[in-house]
């Protein structure tokens, strides 16, 4: 299975299997770490801007041109819309959040600090992979929905392994939940 069909796949089922496990993922924390990371596609620079709540699920991505102001505003009104107003937005010390979070999430408060936004930091690194892989993307159309599935996908197959974290059992339990979710949005996807 070539790098393209997996591509494809995301472009065509992607929108249904992203709207299944949103239905089905937990409420976010009230805290929320945003950061942007740039791409390179196809010798061009963009600017991947990712929110993630406190326990590291991905609240959403968003690839565009830009890293000013404007770009903050639009990142945080598609955030604003989708989920609760947090109770903290911790960003790094990028000037443009500042007068949109004071503007569009009164009563947010905002921590602007480099080492404070290392959870949003760590929520970059599978796109860092596939580029390192030299697994690029090659367009900023196919990009966003490709990145905005493999959030989704890895916060519905993401179990907290460690040695106090979950016991085995309980590890066993979520993936079948995951496992079952998964299964009922293919099948969905077929009656329909």
């Amino acid at each position: 299975m070539s790098y393209e069909t997996v591509r494809q796949w995301c472009i065509k089922l992607g929108p249904h299997f992203r709207h299944v496990i949103k239905k089905r993922e937990p409420r976010p924390s009230d805290k929320w770490h945003l950061d942007e990371q740039q791409l390179r596609i196809n010798g061009e620079i963009y600017y991947l801007w990712r929110a993630v709540d406190e326990e590291g699920f991905e609240l959403d991505v968003l690839l565009q041109k830009r890293r000013n102001k404007k770009a903050a505003i639009r990142f945080l009104s598609r955030l604003l819309n989708s989920y609760p107003k947090p109770r903290v937005i911790v960003t790094d010390k990028l000037r443009s959040y500042t007068k949109p979070i004071q503007q569009m999430s009164k009563g947010t408060e905002h921590r602007s600090h480099k080492r404070l936004n290392n959870r949003a930091e760590n929520a970059h690194q599978p796109t860092r992979r596939k580029e390192k892989c030299l697994i690029r993307f090659k367009s900023p159309a196919s990009a966003q929905p490709v990145l905005a599935l493999m959030g989704k996908i890895r916060n519905l197959f993401a179990i907290a392994v460690g040695r106090y974290t979950n016991s085995a059992s309980k590890q066993r339990a979520q993936f079948q939940n995951a496992k079952q979710i998964w299964q009922q949005a293919a099948t969905e996807l077929l009656c329909a």
